[in-house]
């Protein structure tokens, strides 16, 4: 993917995260990180502790570098909260790099979700 595609695309991921959090401004890859993590614990609550919050974007990095084979989903805890297993280092180079990756396996992440979404709406 070139680097103007990537940022459209990107683009159109904090549009749809903007949407829906009804929030003024658009997110950044934090925010977005806390609505994958949400998404992938599979519940809503009006308000997270900060370790709970950072647990979420955690979820949401292991989720997200699961596509690439670093980390493999190991399962749910009993409160089901989900787990991961590395496999193998993320060998990025520095912050911006790591940003980018991450950036990049949200939009498929999205486009994933919206994939989702299309099939299970019934046909007219």
């Amino acid at each position: 993917m070139e680097e103007w595609e990537l940022d459209f695309e990107w683009l159109q991921v904090r549009h749809l995260v903007k949407e829906a959090f009804n929030r003024d401004s658009l997110p950044g890859l934090n925010a977005v990180l806390f609505l994958i993590g949400i998404q992938e614990l599979g519940r809503f609550q009006s308000s997270y502790s900060k370790e709970e919050k950072q647990d979420l974007m955690h979820i949401a990095v292991c989720r997200l570098l699961s596509y690439d084979g670093y980390y493999e989903f190991a399962g749910r805890d009993a409160d089901g909260w989900p787990h991961y297993r590395m496999l193998k280092p993320v060998r990025t180079k520095g912050v911006e790099e790591q940003e980018q990756l991450l950036k990049a396996k949200a939009i498929q992440y999205f486009k994933e979700l919206e994939e989702e979404r299309k099939t299970e709406q019934p046909h007219h």
